[in-house]
């Protein structure tokens, strides 16, 4: 089986002499098909500089970041835009919606800014499973944040792209609502077979994942994996013994 995405000897510095800093320093992985993989650290620890990278926000200093085969630096004009829409979806902390749109219109936005056509079966499908029905015909102002991130979810996954980016995804949510989202999430990994890349400092979210990440000074620190069977709560208390050692730690899962 081959990775959806595959990262080698990635590095992005800023600056140059004793000034420089080194964001990401030589991090290499593999993201399988399927994966729901978590990224952890401090603030600083260039988890975000890692996913801007892979995003094609920023260039990378050196390595090489392949998307199903294709060096995604590499990329230019149509291909970059295709892969930034299409091949990639991306889920915002404070989900980028567009105020004078409705519900309906955010999610199918990327379906018109690449001439694609709408597929009304993915669009129920995904509606449902997010309960957002009833909200489709309303504006970003008339929801509450664990709607407009619902909304933003389906957004995200309307093109079936082979691989979901999501940035901090529950920290403008409150605890109800940060965690019927990760469930959400959690389905779609598991049931529609959506491959997740996710940064997040919140234990709590981190802990739907199946493989965990942790970055400290722009280099890998950890990595550890939910075994078989193993449940939630296990795999939270795994990750709060690899954050007290890098400094940090959440209250109790929920």
């Amino acid at each position: 089986m081959q990775p959806v995405l595959k990262i080698e000897s990635l590095k992005k510095y800023y600056g140059k002499g004793e000034s420089q800093t080194k964001a990401i320093d030589g991090i290499s992985f593999e993201v399988m098909p399927g994966e729901f993989l978590g990224i952890m650290g401090a603030s600083g620890s260039g988890k975000s500089t890692l996913l801007n990278c892979i995003a094609a926000v920023i260039s990378p200093s050196a390595g090489t970041i392949e998307m199903e085969g294709t060096a995604i630096n590499k990329l230019s004009g149509s291909a970059l835009a295709k892969y930034r829409g299409q091949q990639m979806g991306y889920l915002f902390q404070n989900f980028e919606l567009i105020d004078n749109l409705t519900g309906k219109e955010n999610i199918l936005l990327p379906v018109s800014l690449h001439g694609a056509k709408v597929d009304d079966e993915r669009l129920n499908k995904l509606t449902s499973y997010l309960e957002i029905n009833e909200i489709l015909n309303k504006f970003p102002s008339q929801m509450s944040g664990g709607e407009k991130q619902r909304i933003a979810a389906a957004r995200a996954l309307i093109l079936n792209p082979g691989l979901i980016l999501c940035d901090e995804p529950t920290g403008a949510l409150d605890s109800k609502n940060a965690k019927a989202l990760m469930t959400k999430l959690e389905g779609l990994n598991k049931e529609d077979g959506a491959t997740i890349l996710m940064v997040t400092h919140d234990s709590n979210a981190a802990s739907f994942c199946n493989r965990i990440m942790f970055i400290q000074d722009g280099k890998l620190f950890h990595e550890i994996r939910k075994d078989d069977g193993e449940s939630r709560q296990d795999f939270y208390e795994s990750i709060l013994k690899v954050l007290a050692q890098l400094g940090g730690g959440s209250a109790n899962v929920l």
